[in-house]
């Protein structure tokens, strides 16, 4: 393809002269390389692995390529010795680089020995120097621009341009043998046609001196160039092979994936998928049909910006029917070439885009469409397409895109199989984590929960609230030690078994007892750390006790100050055999506790103490809201490098109870004290002014009254009304055994007072205490 200036002679020789194995660097700001080619291993021995990042400087020892004058481009000859390779006369090319991007300059270097001329009639050897001369001056010059970004070492299409465009502007590399002959250099990704090979005639027995055997000449070029294509395709798929799969992100494996073969395989690329494999889900279930609906998940090119963005846009859902090559790829599993689209095939084509065409972007190019499988199904398929000034897709082509395919394919299904973990992971997450009350009589919280940057996601750190008895609220944060399923189901249960146990009304150190044993009694690995927290609004005290957890903060109200507390730290969950000590806390109206687990302040490295300090500072922060505070607690700690554990934060804001919002008697268990409990009732509702909610208010009270006389053995029976966003009634006695919802006979005389306060009250209740128990209902208030 590289004709070169016109000369008499054999121009096919002349033209094989420009195709030479190309070393192609780019260098940064620093001096380092940012990209490596194949070429460039071959050359000067480093692998890509170990080159890029490292300086030029100390890779490439020919020191004229990275001393140029800025803005001009500079061209030389060096004789240099490469370690393992011995000498060697290197002819390179650099052009220096502006623009957005990091890259800075372009170097190409090939072996000075590979670019010999042999003069037709003396046999001479003629060496050429390496130069510029405008593309314009030579035959096909779109040809030789348009296949420019070929030389570009795994730089997608943006980059690209910007190079290449400068290039042209500065002047296209070139092999210069006298003052008149000058040879484009340009390295061919076509294969050559052995077709037009001619067998190599016999040698005859004499020849006479000075004639060139010229079957020879092209013989041997044709089996080097040939040679030099599948080497430069199995390179190209080797590097695809390191470029693709870097990440088990599903959108950036389709990006790499679809950016691989532009430009140096094609034009345009663009993936369809499946939309099982899009959203993640299992394996798709049978063959793909007419019905089957693909998402075009991404686009690349090296045409002008916004030519495709409107025709084929990124997101697009289609179905193919039987007579496209799209249909009979996906359903034969194999490859579909089209060595050139006609105007038949591209009208047929483009009328399944309906009111866009498609035929000035695809007619008369080349197509190659190829299955994107795994385990023998297809999960998708990528359009390739080559502009028409362009080598032809081949059959070589077409096993290269195969191959591409093929290991596209495997990573793609990879990257589908740890989405959809994933998301079986996220699902498992969020059905264990409660959903939190944001407010309590009292007691407003706000949380967060971020998922570990571990493989997996799962993991066994959680919080929660539990409403109690006299209007408190439990505060809990845990964390089950490991990562991944096995730590999650462990997580799952110690809450339940915290949530059933604060129901009881156990104090909490007495709590993390009960919940050390039954750890012990599940199986030797059962090991967590938690913190369990009482807060009751009335008394404006906190209550709490630590298995092993990282302290709490507390954000005073008065001065914004905060604070560890100082807890007793006692030993994790399932250790056993180690005493837990509860500490009680004064606290005030708008004092903020917050608690989190170690994954929060902890980075792998780094002093704990560090983390803590900035848990404080960061709650202290002056927030408008509960969520905005937590989210300030996130990012001043969430963006530390390093942070792999998942995390999960609560947030109290300990509002309290007026004392003039409770109102408590006490009364004796008589039936005459039913009466008297209801106008109790009455009478505070009426000083409230909440006279609206007092008949059904009394009813639920002396339904629920009339129980506790029944059963209440010597006690006082306490009758205690709180008021805050509803209103909360609760009746306490001396009997241990609560109330249970049972059916009623029309005849039967007892069994129906639940049943009242089951359908009038906003929610009821009954718990155990030390004394008894504790039957308590809402109801709910209509605001004047």
């Amino acid at each position: 393809m590289d004709r070169g200036t016109p000369e008499p002679g054999d121009g096919r020789h002349t033209a094989a002269l420009g195709r030479l194995p190309l070393a192609v660097v780019v260098v940064g700001p620093t001096g380092a390389v940012t990209h490596w080619s194949s070429g460039a291993r071959r050359l000067f021995g480093p692998t890509r692995e170990e080159a890029v990042g490292a300086l030029a400087v100390d890779l490439m020892p020919i020191c004229g390529a990275l001393q140029g004058v800025p803005g001009y481009p500079s061209a030389g000859r060096a004789h240099c010795k490469v370690p393992g390779s011995g000498p060697l006369d290197v002819l390179w090319w650099a052009y220096p680089l502006i623009g957005s991007g990091p890259e800075r300059l372009l170097v190409l270097a090939a072996d000075a020995a590979r670019a010999e001329d042999v003069e037709q009639d003396t046999e001479r050897s003629v060496v050429a120097a390496p130069g510029f001369a405008p593309h314009t001056g030579f035959p096909d010059a779109e040809e030789l621009a348009a296949r420019l970004p070929d030389i570009l070492p795994n730089m997608g299409p943006a980059a690209g341009a910007r190079i290449v465009s400068q290039v042209l502007e500065l002047g296209y590399p070139v092999l210069e043998f006298s003052r008149r002959r000058r040879v484009p250099v340009t390295p061919d990704w076509g294969v050559p046609r052995r077709a037009g090979r001619r067998t190599r005639p016999p040698v005859p027995a004499q020849r006479p001196a000075g004639e060139p055997l010229a079957a020879d000449v092209e013989g041997d070029i044709a089996a080097d160039l040939e040679h030099a294509a599948v080497r430069e395709r199995l390179e190209f798929l080797n590097e695809v092979s390191g470029s693709i799969g870097s990440s088990l992100d599903l959108e950036r494996t389709i990006r790499e994936v679809t950016s691989a073969a532009v430009p140096r395989f094609a034009d345009f690329a663009g993936t369809h998928l499946r939309a099982a494999v899009l959203a993640g889900e299992g394996f798709p279930d049978g063959p793909p049909d007419v019905t089957t609906v693909w998402h075009r998940v991404w686009v690349e090119h090296n045409d002008e910006p916004g030519r495709w963005d409107d025709t084929v846009p990124v997101g697009e859902a289609i179905s193919f029917p039987e007579h496209t090559p799209f249909f009979r790829c996906m359903v034969t599993g194999e490859p579909v070439l089209i060595p050139r689209i006609d105007e038949e095939l591209s009208a047929r084509i483009s009328g399944q885009f309906e009111k866009r065409d498609l035929r000035p972007l695809i007619g008369g190019r080349s197509l190659l469409v190829v299955p994107l499988k795994a385990r023998n199904v297809v999960l998708g398929f990528m359009v390739l397409l080559r502009r028409p000034g362009r080598e032809p897709f081949g059959d070589m082509d077409r096993t290269t895109g195969a191959e591409l395919a093929a290991r596209a394919g495997l990573v793609l299904d990879n990257a589908r199989m740890y989405t959809h973990q994933e998301n079986v992971a996220d699902t498992l997450q969020d059905s264990m984590l409660p959903q939190v009350a944001p407010r309590t009589p009292g007691c407003d919280t706000a949380t967060r929960y971020l998922p570990g940057a571990r493989l997996g996601r799962v993991g066994g750190d959680w919080f929660d609230t539990v409403k109690l008895p006299g209007s408190r609220t439990a505060l809990v944060v845990g964390d089950v030690m490991g990562h991944g399923l096995h730590s999650a189901a462990m997580m799952g249960q110690l809450r339940t078994a915290v949530q059933t146990m604060a129901t009881l009304g156990l104090a909490p150190e007495q709590l993390l007892r009960n919940l050390d044993d039954l750890a012990q009694r599940l199986g030797e690995h059962y090991l967590a750390t938690c913190l369990y927290a009482v807060y009751d609004p009335i008394r404006s005290e906190l209550t709490l006790a630590n298995a092993g957890h990282i302290p709490p903060v507390l954000v005073r109200a008065e001065d914004g100050r905060s604070r560890l507390l100082e807890l007793p730290t006692g030993a994790p969950i399932g250790v056993g055999g180690v005493p837990f000590e509860a500490v009680t806390v004064r606290v005030a109206p708008g004092d903020r506790l917050v608690l989190c687990t170690d994954g929060l302040v902890e980075v792998r490295g780094q002093d704990i103490g560090a983390g803590l300090a900035v848990l404080c500072e960061s709650a202290a922060h002056p927030a408008a809201s509960m969520d905005d505070a937590c989210d300030a607690i996130v990012r001043a700690l969430n963006t530390r490098e390093g942070r792999k554990d998942d995390v999960a934060l609560l947030m109290a804001r300990l509002n309290g109870i007026p004392p003039g919002q409770v109102a408590e008697w006490e009364i004796e268990p008589r039936a005459a004290e039913v009466a008297r409990a209801r106008h109790l009732v009455g009478e505070q509702l009426a000083r409230w002014g909440l006279a609206a909610a007092a008949p059904t208010a009394q009813v639920l009270v002396g339904e629920i009254v009339a129980n506790a006389v029944r059963h209440a053995r010597t006690w006082r029976i306490g009758v205690r009304l709180v008021r805050t966003d509803v209103l909360l009634c609760e009746v306490t006695d001396d009997d241990h055994t609560l109330p249970v919802l049972l059916s009623t006979e029309a005849d039967e005389e007892y069994g129906r007072g639940l049943r009242v306060v089951s359908a009038l009250a906003r929610e009821w209740g009954a718990s155990h205490t030390g004394r008894g128990k504790t039957v308590w209902f809402e109801q709910t208030l209509v605001h004047p």
